[in-house]
């Protein structure tokens, strides 16, 4: 018997002008507004079990601010710490939620973003009505690119460039599925949750947008009548709408940007585009099915952290110093390979002392015979084609982002090999097999 009810709320987080930007190993701060910045939220119960999702426009906040926020929505919604699920869609045109800066619109962002998330939250339950879900699975097509490549020299490079001749194969394979879940109100609207992974870094520059994922909402929502969409990245890590072969207009609306990647806001667009049209493929034919229970878990890991080897030490602080001071230009790097080489010289500082390990949250969540499975961080896509092999679901739909931002998880043979994502990450090779392990057990639980 169907017992479920869902609601959505929508708020807009759009910060004031002169705020740090975050996404680039660069200083940025916004100078204007291409794209109001939202967080919306889905809101979903059988009998007196309430879960809330909430899906906020920014690149990924830190466990212990994420922790703040839920929280807070606890407190004022009632609901169990552990039924609010917060995700950052991952766009790197958005404001900076540090905490402790120092920086006066920093702190006074962070308080209104956390009173807005409650709002947010509140909304979507007292939006509560029955509801029937469908599920089905499109597909976006030639988006989302493999952004790790195997060099003439036998090197490992993250994007590295458009029509580089030295490259010979990317090192992976994509995954172009795009999940989609629809609650239908009776009376009311259709709600539609979208889970596809690639990385929002499309636009660039100094004006603050929500990056292709708000092209989606606001494309399938005029093209879909009473409709309202909420959108949740996937395993996205290794991943990005890099195409390093274009041919005919794939280039149209970009520039090259400092750091060897086309951007533009155009192809923004032309990419929610695409995965709007990955939704309405399937959007009439969902299957349907009774849902009589919502089920929520969260798993605390302890992860090792990747320590550096002391003997690094001097050189990974004269690049992290000269880095500081904003003297990039005296490090013999360019492109993405100086972005890699000044994360991992700050991987290394940061870790010079330890922690020797990491607490890390997977959140689980059932409706009915459909799981999702939350990730603190930016798994690679190898994380979120296993987590969809678990056995004993219909459909289980891996998110990036969830509950924290710790990071990349690359799989175990990417430490080897190099690369922006293992050389900068935090945690020791193994953390990705290790997330497999345990997040497939957290959905067998959950069953």
């Amino acid at each position: 018997m169907n017992t479920l009810q869902a609601g959505f709320g929508r708020v807009n987080v759009t910060p004031m002008l002169g705020i740090d930007i975050v996404g680039y190993f660069k200083v940025r701060k916004a100078e204007a507004v291409l794209d109001e910045l939202e967080i919306n939220a889905l809101a979903l119960a059988c009998g007196s079990t309430k879960v809330v999702l909430l899906s906020m426009d920014h690149l990924g906040i830190r466990m212990e601010l994420a922790d703040r926020f839920r929280r807070h929505v606890s407190q004022v919604t009632g609901l169990p710490y552990e039924a609010i699920l917060i995700h950052c869609t991952h766009t790197h045109t958005g404001p900076s939620l540090m905490l402790d800066t120092g920086d006066a619109l920093i702190d006074q962002y962070i308080c209104f973003v956390q009173h807005k998330m409650a709002d947010a939250a509140v909304a979507a339950l007292q939006d509560l009505k029955p509801a029937k879900m469908g599920y089905a699975v499109g597909s976006a097509p030639n988006i989302a690119f493999i952004r790790r490549f195997r060099m003439k020299d036998g090197s490992i490079k993250t994007n590295p460039g458009v029509n580089n001749p030295d490259i010979v194969a990317p090192i992976g394979e994509v995954d172009e599925r795009v999940n989609v879940l629809r609650f239908d109100q009776e009376g009311g609207k259709s709600l539609v949750l979208v889970n596809f992974g690639d990385h929002p870094d499309t636009v660039g520059g100094c004006k603050l947008s929500c990056d292709w994922p708000g092209f989606m909402r606001r494309t399938l929502e005029q093209a879909i009548d009473n409709t309202r969409c909420i959108f949740f990245n996937g395993a996205q890590g290794d991943v990005n709408h890099v195409n390093v072969r274009p041919t005919g207009g794939y280039l149209n609306d970009t520039f090259h940007d400092f750091d060897d990647v086309s951007r533009g806001y155009g192809h923004a667009r032309f990419m929610g585009r695409v995965v709007a049209g990955g939704v309405m493929q399937v959007y009439d034919k969902v299957y349907y099915q009774d849902v009589d229970s919502i089920r929520f878990l969260q798993k605390t890991l302890e992860v090792p952290s990747n320590m550096p080897d002391p003997a690094q030490m001097p050189e990974a602080h004269r690049i992290n110093d000269l880095h500081n001071a904003g003297k990039d230009a005296e490090l013999p790097y360019e492109g993405m390979m100086l972005t890699t080489v000044v994360a991992e010289a700050g991987r290394m500082v940061r870790l010079e002392h330890g922690p020797a390990s990491f607490p890390m949250y997977l959140t689980g969540i059932a409706i009915g015979s459909i799981a999702i499975a939350g990730i603190p961080g930016e798994p690679f896509t190898g994380i979120g084609k296993a987590l969809k092999e678990a056995s004993g679901w219909d459909l289980v739909l891996p998110m990036c982002l969830v509950n924290g931002s710790q990071g990349y998880f690359p799989m175990k043979e990417a430490y080897d090999e190099g690369g922006y994502e293992a050389r900068s990450s935090n945690f020791k090779a193994g953390v990705a097999e290790l997330i497999i392990q345990e997040g497939t057990a957290l959905l067998d639980s959950l069953r």
